[in-house]
């Protein structure tokens, strides 16, 4: 049943604060990654203009090279299936019935429509600088010789004014230059801080910090106690991918590769929570399945589906394109810790399964911030998250990959 006008009314201010928006008796929200993200700033704000960039630039394509690119890949579906594009096109047909009504909710909401017409905003972000390669910097022989400056400002305790009897707040600041690379770089304030690198600005979000390095480093960021462990895990690996490598976006790495991530190690005592995100390639979920998840200790628990939608609310491409379907899937599983009773998992919020996140995508690769969404079924007690292969931060986040500043330079805030 669609919700009345009333009740997507009264959610309105809930949507504007928290950039989240759940329809009513539907398994679908619908997120808008600008919002959600500038809750984690105080004093800089993300520029709507940059982070949907590749979006408003896709809108300048012809209708007429737009449809013949459609007509091309439909075309390449034609013949018939093999055994895994069979299993592949199950999966999807029965994602597609959730998938759908999520699409319909949204479709049914003018407020939430209303949003999307809005996305652009009108201020400008600052001037962008050159913009650096942490990927090539951490290969050369001086990149344990890179040094990154922090300036934090901290606030300290409040003061009364004799003027009006109010009171103020004194910060004290200071700035520090430790290594870049296999470091844990760490803003413990509670405001953002600036960071300087090769003359370039970046922003990091209030108690988050980040750990740059190749993957042959990953294990320095295993904690020395296991209780300070993380109980949320999200993981956005670089799979081998054709359309990255024509793109040159980023590196891509074999599957074999992701076999050696520490998750056992990274996990807290009492396990956590793993979020891993996975192509609609029938070969990787398998692997995942099989062998991924198997050797990092995790076991599944459910899906869910990122839907992808244009400024007007309608799909990116067609939901039943083969080979470019408008949607991506979150697998998600606990890691178990053997020395718990795993009785004590049963009391936990069950997950969800086949549940849909709408939102409009932002550069290449980059995902919505779902982290906060999956907060809810993290084992313990305090939340300790961590995310892999990351290419941003988020406030009470540790980063870890090879470029989590991609998306801190300044040039994408305001």
């Amino acid at each position: 049943m669609a919700e009345t006008e009333k009740t997507a009314e009264n959610k309105l201010p809930s949507f504007e604060k928290t950039g989240v928006y759940r329809f009513e008796n539907s398994n679908a929200v619908f997120i808008d990654p600008v919002r959600v993200l500038n809750r984690h700033y105080s004093r800089f704000k993300l520029s709507p203009s940059v982070y949907y960039s590749r979006f408003f630039e896709s809108t300048n394509l012809s209708s007429k090279s737009v449809s013949r690119k459609r007509k091309r890949k439909v075309k390449t579906t034609s013949r018939s299936l093999n055994e895994k594009e069979q299993l592949a096109n199950r999966r999807h047909l029965e994602a597609r019935v959730f998938m759908l009504k999520a699409h319909e909710d949204l479709l049914s909401n003018n407020y939430v429509l209303e949003s999307l017409r809005n996305l652009r905003g009108d201020e400008a972000a600052e001037e962008a600088g050159v913009e650096q390669s942490f990927v090539e910097l951490g290969t050369v022989w001086q990149a344990p010789m890179y040094e990154i400056t922090l300036n934090l400002c901290y606030n300290d305790c409040l003061t009364e004014e004799s003027q009006n009897g109010g009171f103020s707040r004194i910060q004290s600041c200071e700035s520090k230059t430790i290594p870049l690379f296999d470091n844990l770089v760490v803003n413990e304030t509670s405001n953002d801080a600036e960071a300087i690198f090769l003359n370039n600005k970046y922003i990091l979000p209030r108690e988050s910090s980040f750990f740059m390095s190749d993957l042959g480093k990953i294990h320095n960021l295993i904690p020395a106690e296991s209780d300070r462990g993380f109980n949320l895990i999200v993981i956005d690996p670089p799979w081998e991918n054709g359309s990255a490598r024509q793109k040159l976006k980023y590196q891509t790495l074999p599957n074999r590769f992701f076999l050696s991530l520490p998750i056992k190690q990274l996990s807290h005592t009492e396990g956590a929570l793993v979020a891993l995100w996975v192509t609609n390639r029938e070969k990787l979920r398998a692997f995942v399945e099989n062998e991924l998840f198997p050797k990092w200790g995790v076991k599944y628990v459910a899906t869910m589906y990122w839907v992808k939608v244009k400024a007007d609310g309608s799909l990116i491409s067609d939901l039943d394109l083969f080979h470019h379907r408008p949607y991506e899937c979150l697998l998600l599983g606990y890691c178990y810790n053997e020395a718990v009773d795993c009785d004590r998992y049963s009391g936990l919020k069950p997950i969800p399964d086949n549940q849909v996140f709408i939102s409009v995508p932002g550069d290449y690769s980059r995902k919505p911030p779902v982290g906060e969404l999956l907060m809810d079924y993290a084992p313990g007690l305090e939340p300790r998250c961590l995310e892999l292969f990351s290419r941003e931060m988020l406030a009470g986040w540790t980063s870890w990959g090879n470029e989590p500043l991609h998306f801190q330079a300044s040039s994408h805030f305001k």
